[in-house]
């Protein structure tokens, strides 16, 4: 939390209750989430939704937030305090949200990284990316086969 208020600060941005709960929500989540569901963690006794909302451009404005789109048109978010971004497979029969290993990972940043450096050399600026990977899980299929053998 003190990473994430040194940011707010340094961008320029006070420090409210709301901006406060916003990110507790963040930085408890292991997996991206909504501003729906941040809302709802947070409470609307605490914060309005359009609040929420303008807390997360804000927030993705100054790098502090990162956005994901899944196949619902979902945004979701994660923080993002410098930490190499996080990639994600998303199974399209059960909606479950599976992190990449690793390797994979890693392998996929260097690519990335190589792509993101061509652009900034052809002269693009605040160069950025999304990448979501979707597909059908090896335990989905096998629980919708047993469901239909019963």
């Amino acid at each position: 939390m003190e990473l994430a208020t040194s940011r707010l600060k340094s961008a320029g941005l006070r420090i409210t209750q709301p901006r406060l709960a916003i990110l507790a929500v963040l930085s408890r989540r292991d997996q991206p989430t909504s501003i729906e569901q941040i809302h709802e963690e947070v409470g609307a006794s605490n914060c309005d939704l359009v609040t929420v909302y303008r807390c997360m451009a804000a927030f993705e404005e100054i790098g502090l937030v990162r956005r994901a789109f899944f196949h619902n048109g979902t945004a979701l978010y994660e923080m993002d305090l410098g930490r190499p971004a996080r990639y994600h497979v998303v199974c399209k029969s059960t909606n479950r949200v599976e992190e990449l290993d690793a390797a994979t990972a890693e392998e996929l940043r260097r690519s990335i990284d190589a792509v993101e450096a061509k652009l900034l050399a052809r002269g693009y600026r605040n160069v950025g990316h999304i990448v979501e990977f979707f597909g059908v899980a090896p335990s989905a299929g096998r629980t919708a086969s047993a469901a239909a053998a019963r």
